[in-house]
């Protein structure tokens, strides 16, 4: 819900969200596209090519930039993975790619709008642990270049990739600052009996 609201999916009901100090109010619904990508828990594969995929069937596309955002992401390997024929066409159910083939044309296509902002839920809660790390792996290269906002329940995921960790406890924000203060010395006895397993 949180990342609905600060990619414009959603618009709280109350409270404020500000992106450089602008209140997403007073921010143009199609510049807001333009600075943010969100990507789904579940990416949503189409019954069509690899490319298409990613740029959606849009040639306004740069193939320089199309061919730099493939080899970020490694996409172009995906090719070179798949069955003889799965180069040219992806079956709609999708069944022939992994989790993390999905995942990888995901992100793709959210870093084709050149964002600002990357909005990631739970992006690899379906993954096993070896294409999961490979996704942790790309953030961690891609964290240069774009801010990326990540909602996991995998404690251990945030603690190895994320700079600042947020504790969300039933719609409140219980506590934020640095990964290493949250998890090492957590100022709310909530966020701490939460790290210690006591609840959740």
């Amino acid at each position: 819900t949180l990342l609905k609201c600060i990619g414009g999916l959603l618009w709280p009901i109350q409270g404020k969200i500000c992106i450089n100090g602008v209140s997403l109010t007073e921010i143009n619904p199609d510049e807001l596209r333009g600075e943010i990508s969100y990507v789904n828990q579940e990416p949503v594969i189409f019954n069509a090519s690899l490319r298409d995929n990613i740029t959606l069937n849009d040639n306004d596309y740069n193939e320089d930039y199309l061919q730099e955002i493939l080899r970020i992401t490694l996409v172009d390997k995906l090719i070179e993975e798949m069955p003889a024929g799965m180069d040219t066409h992806i079956s709609q159910d999708g069944m022939n790619l992994s989790g993390g083939q999905k995942q990888k044309i995901a992100l793709a296509r959210a870093l084709l709008k050149k964002p600002k902002v990357l909005l990631l839920d739970e992006p690899t809660s379906a993954l096993d642990p070896i294409s999961t790390l490979k996704i942790e792996e790309l953030l961690l290269q891609l964290k240069d270049q774009y801010t990326i906002a990540i909602v996991t329940h995998n404690m251990q995921q945030a603690s190895r990739i994320a700079d600042y960790t947020a504790f969300f406890l039933v719609g409140e924000m219980v506590e934020y600052g640095p990964t290493k203060d949250v998890f090492g010395m957590p100022k709310d006895k909530r966020t701490e009996d939460y790290i210690t397993g006591r609840f959740g």
